[in-house]
């Protein structure tokens, strides 16, 4: 028969087992909701960048828009990235008329050679007409913009080439280093993700090119191509072609590698 002191000391141990258990299980639950409380407190929303970088980009860019007569935001906006020229211009337009050339920025980073993106991991840029379908407030690369790569006319040609992993993921983002996509560096990111926010995704378009067919052709050196990117240039070449016609032409202020 167990004595009262046995019995006590039982007691004594299961209760401290317990307080132990039940501070441990605490101890769990802080530490997981503290880490999810961090996590997102390190989140930013598209209203929150708006708030912290939209009155020096605006500074920035509203007395090119007061030059052109083009009201902010824009009712249209063209983003056109070349290649070969490492370049980003940025067009914008009043919905009216011919849209005018507001910017030019340069590509920092941006991997793979002259040709469209075929298959998940070739690091190629993608080339084609595009649109913005997303914004990132809190990308790795600063800020970021979302490219619908694989549009309809890459999906359709993976189909008949008999190529299913597109690969995705492709961003206009900050930074200097990229794979795939086109990095920007921080000041002009922030100055696209602003500009994309308030214009609306629904009034971006988006051209991709291996070069500015309205001042050359495709290099001699050019890499082997599938047989319908010559539909795929051509159709490219009509939209820079129509962007040449801007009354403004290529007037908009160029922001050299250095800046």
């Amino acid at each position: 028969m167990s004595q009262p002191g046995s019995r006590q000391r039982l007691s004594r141990i299961l209760l401290l087992c317990g307080m132990i258990l039940a501070i441990g299980g605490v101890v769990a639950v802080w530490t997981e909701s503290d880490f999810i409380m961090a996590r997102m407190g390190g989140k930013k929303t598209v209203s929150q960048r708006l708030e912290e970088f939209g009155p020096a980009v605006r500074e920035r860019l509203l007395p090119e828009f007061q030059r052109f007569g083009v009201p902010w935001p824009p009712a249209e906006l063209v983003l056109v990235g070349l290649k070969l020229e490492k370049r980003l211009e940025v067009w914008v337009g009043d919905g009216a008329s011919q849209p005018k050339l507001l910017k030019t920025y340069p590509i920092r980073g941006a991997s793979g050679v002259l040709g469209p993106k075929l298959r998940e991991g070739d690091r190629q840029v993608p080339e084609g007409l595009y649109r913005i379908e997303s914004l990132n407030p809190s990308s790795r690369f600063h800020l970021s913009l979302r490219v619908n790569y694989p549009n309809d006319f890459d999906r359709g040609q993976g189909k008949a080439d008999g190529r299913d992993r597109l690969g995705s993921d492709i961003m206009i983002h900050g930074g200097e280093a990229s794979v795939g996509c086109l990095a920007m560096g921080d000041p002009a990111a922030e100055d696209l993700f602003i500009l994309a926010a308030e214009t609306g995704l629904r009034n971006i378009r988006v051209i991709l090119s291996p070069v500015d067919f309205r001042v050359r052709e495709l290099p001699e050196t050019m890499p082997d191509v599938p047989s319908w990117t010559r539909q795929l240039y051509d159709d490219i070449r009509k939209e820079l072609e129509a962007l040449s016609d801007s009354p403004a032409g290529h007037a908009g202020t160029h922001i050299g590698a250095t800046e």
